[in-house]
């Protein structure tokens, strides 16, 4: 009888061990984000280096607004600097928001200043929001490219 006792105790023990494992993870994949949870205008800088083609490596950084419709469509405006080399442009999108708050950004760019190759390129991007839906994390997935972006939503709390 001293044995049945515990092994009940040991599989009580067990099953609640399993179930508060399995709890705060379920919730962690889930935290309600969409794509109307990301919508408004983000003040955002980028900084990094191009590696790729080499017309064109050297450090980039980049300030500028990005806008989210709640929609899946974005618009970016910024002033960058390519290897010492200045310009400013717009460009539009899309974006995908999941329900863990992570997301892709798919933009095409128009064709960069000379020196670079005078095509569209395709610039694609990782995030993550956080801090109430007012701050995002980025990262291109561009190969030759290694920058990041850091978002801060413009006037949280304030209608425009």
């Amino acid at each position: 009888m001293k044995c049945s006792t515990i092994a009940k105790i040991f599989t009580f023990v067990a099953v609640t061990a399993l179930a508060l494992s399995i709890a705060p993870t379920a919730k962690a994949d889930d935290k309600g984000c969409s794509n109307l949870s990301l919508q408004g205008t983000f003040a955002y800088t980028g900084t990094g280096f191009v590696v790729t083609p080499a017309v064109i490596a050297g450090p980039f950084a980049e300030v500028g607004t990005q806008t989210f419709d709640g929609r899946g469509g974005t618009t970016t405006t910024f002033t960058a600097s390519q290897n010492g080399n200045i310009f400013q442009t717009t460009f539009t999108g899309t974006y995908t928001m999941n329900a863990d708050c992570t997301g892709t950004i798919t933009l095409i760019a128009p064709p960069p200043p000379p020196p670079a190759p005078q095509a569209p390129i395709t610039i694609t991007l990782f995030f993550v929001i956080d801090y109430n839906l007012s701050e995002f994390h980025a990262i291109e997935t561009l190969p030759g490219a290694v920058v990041t972006r850091i978002g801060r939503r413009l006037f949280p709390g304030r209608s425009l």
